[in-house]
């Protein structure tokens, strides 16, 4: 069975598998967002795996391209190219931490973001015979993305509506643009919600700031040159008059 955890940009996939050996190893991974650029410092970074538990943990790297969706990312299922991991695979002893440097070797003229998830997954290991247990597998997902040298998001909101929630309250729904070509985060700001009545007066004034963003709707991942629609979890005092909203990016 797996189980999928997807908010926006990153997750975190776990697999079990029937094996005959005790589900003895976990891991932990620092960070689960990467930002890189084409050209200096920025071209590399690194994750940090951690082995939390009482025996060796195998793990190895895998990398797959993503496309951007007016409802987040999806995968490719191939290996764009643009990324390289060093190492790609290591055997990681019990309470190690292994550093893995990830590393954007495409084209250095990059136009616009480009996205990528890198899998750190637990490999399966040899198990004993005449032995009976489940054996769990921790995919980790990073998103790694890569913004043109020198270039920053320009994030805006477009357009602002009521719209309403899976039980029926009504919510803000929002159009977000961004203008550059690099890539940016709703999470990294603050959007403030001011809701009129039809006759033109202010019932309701309401900010969601990025820590809550990050909670609730994930990171807010907006490509290069991307417009996004997204469902905001504030409740409004009323479903009609009009609402106007604003993003105000953190310093």
């Amino acid at each position: 069975m797996q189980f999928q955890f997807n908010r926006l940009v990153a997750g975190i996939s776990l697999s079990a598998m029937i094996s005959l050996a005790p589900a003895a190893t976990a891991m932990t991974v620092q960070p689960v967002v990467l930002d890189l650029t084409t050209s200096g410092r920025g071209m590399s970074q690194v994750i940090t795996v951690e082995n939390t538990f009482d025996r060796p943990l195998p793990v190895e790297l895998r990398m797959e391209g993503l496309e951007l969706t007016p409802e987040g990312v999806r995968g490719t299922g191939r290996d764009s190219g643009e990324l390289a991991v060093f190492p790609p695979q290591a055997l990681i002893q019990p309470g190690a931490r292994q550093s893995f440097r990830v590393q954007y070797v495409g084209d250095p003229a990059l136009q616009s973001s480009r996205h990528s998830f890198v899998t750190v997954a637990q490999l399966p290991v040899q198990l004993p015979e005449n032995s009976s247990n489940i054996q769990l597998l921790y995919n980790f997902q990073v998103l790694v993305s890569i913004s043109p040298a020198n270039v920053r998001p320009q994030l805006a909101v477009v357009s602002a509506q009521v719209g309403r929630d899976e039980s029926g309250a009504p919510v803000p729904v929002i159009t977000v643009s961004n203008a550059s070509g690099a890539h940016g985060y709703l999470s990294r700001g603050r959007i403030e919600i001011v809701q009129t009545d039809p006759a033109g007066k202010e019932i309701s004034r309401q900010q969601m700031a990025g820590a809550q963003m990050q909670q609730t709707i994930g990171y807010g991942l907006i490509g290069g040159g991307q417009t996004r629609r997204i469902t905001l979890p504030i409740r409004l005092p009323r479903a009609d008059g009009q609402i106007t909203a604003r993003f105000t990016p953190d310093p």
